[in-house]
């Protein structure tokens, strides 16, 4: 009997090194660059629903949106305007189940870096897992929303015209705010980690919140 288990165990062993040994050979998936300009009509919002990606924000040269990325065969975007004339950028899969098992794809290849205009889009929308989302001096006349689950949200300089929802998990959430303290009221939910900004502030016209667990809450107003 425990000469059998002994052989069953070699076998499961054997079984599982060849699984890893075929995904590692079949893990080399080509990526290619590519990019994306929003010429073709007006856009609104900014939509992004991705998984396993940084995304950074930072400011367009001219009014349109450009938007530059790495895909493959297997993993790919889908870049669409919807009726409500939000640009929309979401991620899909054509995998097998050992196209799971393995490395994941170079860090260069998951991410995606927009370029947008100042103050003419009137909010961003921006949920992510594992990474980081950055934004560097971009405006927007009313609402930025960002949510990563492993990973942190970082901004600098950026204005909003009505709120901002910032939530990191496993992850902190830094940066700087256009506009003056008593300009916002602010509500912050913060656990296993420090926040230099109040649990709940009243009086602005404008709302900050931040939501942030198993990491710090940096926020300043410049």
């Amino acid at each position: 009997m425990k000469k059998f288990c002994i052989i069953s165990l070699v076998l499961i062993a054997s079984i599982i090194g060849i699984v890893f040994i075929v995904a590692s050979l079949t893990s080399n998936d080509k990526f290619i660059y590519k990019n994306y300009t929003s010429n073709e009509k007006e856009i609104y919002a900014i939509v992004i629903d991705v998984e396993d990606r940084e995304v950074e924000i930072s400011q367009s040269v001219d009014d349109n949106i450009h938007v530059e990325y790495y895909e493959s065969e297997k993993e790919f975007y889908n870049l669409s305007i919807n009726d409500n004339n939000e640009f929309i950028i979401s991620i899909a899969y054509n995998k097998s189940w050992l196209d799971y098992i393995g490395k994941k794809p170079n860090e260069n290849y998951r991410k995606i870096h927009l370029q947008v205009p100042n103050n003419l889009l009137n909010s961003i929308q921006i949920t992510t897992t594992n990474e980081d989302i950055k934004l560097n001096n971009v405006s927007f006349t009313e609402n930025i929303a960002l949510n990563t689950n492993g990973g942190n949200v970082e901004f600098d300089n950026i204005f909003v015209g009505k709120q901002i929802n910032l939530i990191a998990k496993n992850g902190s959430i830094t940066g700087t705010i256009k506009g003056d303290w008593s300009d916002f009221s602010i509500s912050c939910k913060i656990k296993k980690g420090n926040c230099n900004l109040p649990t709940y502030k009243d009086g602005g016209t404008k709302m900050l919140i931040a939501d942030c667990n198993n990491g710090n809450i940096n926020i300043n107003f410049i």
